[in-house]
């Protein structure tokens, strides 16, 4: 039995700490903050409950493999697992209204054409069908594996050309063409045509934190994933999932200890031989897990990376460069309607203008966006509202991070949340006369609760693009010392984190050359 230290307990810590006390190891956790799953948080007020960081789930496979292969009780008896119908609803500002159905791929044709007219459909459909060669291509090296020496193959773009563009997009793994690798946008324009159908694919990588124009065409897979498995909802909201983890973790005999900043990795022989934490104790080892940005880890290395020669390593300023969010939680006087969509996308009318103020207008300069994107998530869920009588409503909005933008004046910030209820008005009729009070949450806050730098939310990794959307490898230059969590392979959101800790825990388990579950 060997002994275990984690860094930190965001859903790829814990989820690495479970296997591994499974497999017999004695696991210590430590935790800078107050409490367990990261970016994954709750706030309360008034008998209204709130995510704080993501309000779905898609690829619950992920969590299913973890509670049966970590305990007796499954995933939906852990928790109350549904998914959401519609999978989402769209709104444009030509007063275009779309519903799209979960998991239902010919309900998804039938809606676009309704909304867009005649063959959007089926261009989507067409669309759909390439991302579903990217997913088979890289679903195992980019989700199911380590992140292998050669990962320079996966820089080339998969993404298949649409057959009357071949040679212009390019083929399976790299096959350019003139206008050099595909992105996102040109993707989008070339084979949807309707800018609404362009908005709608563009709003999947913007909600991931990811820029259309730069995004290689492979981020097609996330639509492809999202309507293929479908978005779900844990009753409680996505906390609850985290808290479930949590309890997992301790039924397993983890130890947690919270309010517990580790300020250096103990190197002894030439391994990670335990950690030093802010009180001067030290915590000796046999391996170390960090579940925290690699990129926060030479100061407590000595000022030495933890990546190996040739391995993937963020770009110079990644991290903090990354967007974060804007949230608003509002409390709501009035009974939710019973046709209400779980999730609405009310989109910018100048999306242009929106990814300038998000991720910089090429010159660096980034300003607060007058018509954001924003996602309205209602759920209908009792357990997150005090009565019948009320309706706990949060809006979501990607922005610039914290840093280059000033997210701690709050007479700024507060006229931003105020662009987001404004758009949502769209969404929810009388919404400024059914507030009884909302609370504004800014990368700033992200990053004073979270550690990550600017209140960035890392997305999910993808081929293409030379390897600039790939995360660093699980494994460190020092032998016993490994990443978990959304800023290591295989990148952010709760399945991918979650996988993360899969891929750490096979690692010290069977050794540096497994290559994941057949």
């Amino acid at each position: 039995m060997a002994r275990i230290v984690v860094i930190g307990s965001g859903m790829g810590a814990m989820a690495a700490a479970a296997r591994l006390a499974v497999a017999g190891h004695r696991v210590v956790v430590y935790e800078r903050g107050r409490a367990h799953g990261g970016g994954v948080g709750r706030f309360a007020r008034d008998g209204f409950r709130f995510d704080t960081g993501p309000g779905l789930l898609h690829l619950p496979a992920v969590y299913r493999d973890l509670f049966v292969k970590t305990g007796k009780q499954t995933l939906e008896q852990s928790v109350e697992l549904s998914q959401v119908d519609p999978a989402s609803r769209h709104l444009f500002t030509d007063g275009t209204d779309v519903r799209l159905p979960n998991a239902s791929r010919a309900g998804v044709f039938q809606a676009l054409d309704g909304a867009f007219g005649a063959g959007a459909g089926e261009r989507w459909s067409d669309l759909v069908n390439r991302a579903r060669e990217v997913w088979d291509a890289t679903r195992r090296p980019l989700l199911e594996e380590p992140l292998r020496a050669d990962w320079r193959v996966l820089g080339r773009d998969p993404y298949p050309a649409a057959p009357v563009r071949r040679g212009r997009l390019g083929g399976l793994f790299g096959r350019g063409g003139a206008d050099g690798p595909p992105t996102l946008a040109g993707v989008a324009r070339r084979e949807l045509k309707d800018p609404r159908a362009v908005a709608l694919l563009e709003s999947h990588a913007l909600a991931h934190g990811l820029d259309p124009r730069s995004a290689p065409a492979a981020a097609t897979a996330l639509p492809y994933i999202e309507q293929t498995f479908g978005a779900w909802y844990v009753r409680g909201g996505m906390r609850a999932l985290a808290d479930a983890l949590h309890e997992r973790c301790r039924q397993r005999k983890i130890e947690f200890h919270f309010d517990a900043e580790v300020t250096g990795i103990v190197e002894k022989d030439g391994r990670a031989a335990g950690v030093e934490l802010a009180d001067g104790t030290v915590a000796e080892a046999d391996a170390v897990v960090s579940g925290i940005d690699p990129a926060l880890l030479p100061p407590l290395l000595g000022g030495q990376a933890p990546w190996r020669e040739g391995d993937v390593r963020p770009e110079p300023g990644a991290g903090g460069g990354t967007p974060g969010r804007l949230t608003v939680l509002l409390a709501l006087r009035g009974t939710r309607p019973a046709d209400t969509a779980h999730r609405t996308v009310v989109h910018a009318p100048d999306r242009e203008a929106e990814l300038a103020a998000v991720f910089g207008d090429g010159h660096g300069l980034r300003e607060p966006c007058p018509h954001p994107t924003v996602t309205v998530l209602r759920p209908d869920d009792p357990t997150v509202r005090p009565d019948e009588e009320h309706e706990a409503v949060t809006l979501t909005a990607v922005v610039a991070p914290h840093g280059p933008v000033d997210w701690t004046d709050g007479t700024a910030a507060e006229q931003d949340a105020q662009r987001l209820i404004t758009a949502a008005e769209a969404a929810i009729p009388g919404l400024r006369d059914r507030m009884l009070w909302h609370e504004v949450r800014t990368p700033a806050d992200t990053e004073a609760e979270t550690g990550a730098r600017g209140g960035a939310v890392p997305g999910p990794v993808l081929a293409g693009a030379d390897g600039a959307f790939l995360r660093p490898a699980n494994v460190t230059r020092l032998p016993g010392l490994y990443l978990a969590g959304g800023w290591a392979h295989p990148g952010g959101g709760l399945a991918h984190a979650g996988m993360s800790g899969a891929l750490v825990a096979g690692l010290i388990v069977e050794g540096e050359d497994w290559r994941g579950s057949q």
